[in-house]
């Protein structure tokens, strides 16, 4: 088991896997509920992003830059439009018994900095930040934060919608 809490040296790390630090209270939000809901349930729960459930299965995320860059900057209305509009329709998931490095190579190659961590079934178990993983091990978050960061290279290889 790793520990969020242990220092130990990088050539020592015990095997962790994604179960034993990701966040199992996953919040959640309908696609046909308003942008401004979203944004008032990321506040209220001191969020940044929302999975996207529909008959219990997750169907995307929604993250507050999503709503602000997508929605808002293109002239969505808060009050009437719905979550659909903004959300990444795209499950970028994992198993809750993978190993922590395979589950940041994921968020690595595909640019994000959340996994939904699933079962067998797609059901939502939990979810997966780099803050998670910071706490187990700061040199693998760093290594998805560095990735995203790097210049000029573009948060994903195709041009906007990404997902198509």
């Amino acid at each position: 088991m790793c520990s969020a809490w242990q220092i130990v040296e990088p050539d020592k790390l015990p095997e962790c896997l994604v179960k034993d630090v990701m966040t199992r209270d996953v919040c959640t939000i309908g696609a046909d509920e308003t942008l401004r809901a979203a944004a008032v349930r990321m506040k209220n729960l001191g969020v940044g992003a929302l999975a996207v459930c529909e008959s219990g299965q997750p169907t995307g995320i929604v993250t507050d830059r999503d709503i602000v860059v997508r929605a808002i900057a293109a002239g969505c209305d808060p009050e009437h439009d719905e979550v659909r509009v903004a959300m990444t329709p795209q499950i970028v998931s994992c198993s809750q018994d993978d190993d922590i490095e395979r589950a940041v190579a994921v968020m690595r190659d595909r640019s994000v900095r959340r996994l939904l961590v699933t079962d067998g079934a797609e059901q939502l178990l939990g979810v997966l930040s780099v803050d998670d993983v910071a706490l187990a091990n700061p040199d693998l978050a760093g290594e998805v934060i560095e990735h995203s960061l790097v210049p000029g290279r573009p948060p994903h290889q195709r041009q906007w919608p990404w997902w198509e």
